[in-house]
């Protein structure tokens, strides 16, 4: 996935020989991609990593709730995002200048899904240390 744009405009062509311009990049769907696909890797990571580490013995429903919350922390997050490129138009910046501030939020929207996890991590681990 790049992020990088065309300055010239994009045409797309129709059944009946018409020409319709295009915008060169969809930054609102890019990263309403980029949304989805960061909430189904954390939400994996959860399932996959995190909950062996808050599993306890017996039948204890409390780790799935913590699952639940945990799934429930980063939605916010990801819709904080798609609603920041829902109105990209209004941005007023160039191709380029779009493209570098994506990239800026593309970083940081991943740094989160994968830290987020590792860090709660951490902290179990901390605790079981402690105690």
């Amino acid at each position: 996935m790049t992020a990088s744009a065309h300055h010239e405009p994009v045409t797309k062509g129709r059944s009946n020989g018409d020409r319709l311009p295009m915008r060169t990049v969809r930054w609102d769907k890019k990263m309403s991609n980029n949304s989805a696909a960061a909430l189904l890797v954390y939400t994996m990571l959860q399932i996959f990593f995190v909950l062996k580490f808050i599993e306890t013995k017996g039948m204890s429903i409390a780790p799935y709730f913590g699952l639940v919350l945990l799934v429930g922390v980063i939605i916010p997050v990801c819709r904080k995002y798609e609603k920041r490129w829902r109105d990209v138009d209004s941005f007023g910046l160039s191709e380029r200048s779009l493209a570098a501030r994506f990239r800026k939020d593309q970083i940081s929207l991943w740094t989160l899904t994968l830290g987020i996890p590792l860090v709660f991590i951490g902290m179990i681990l901390l605790i079981r240390a402690i105690f």
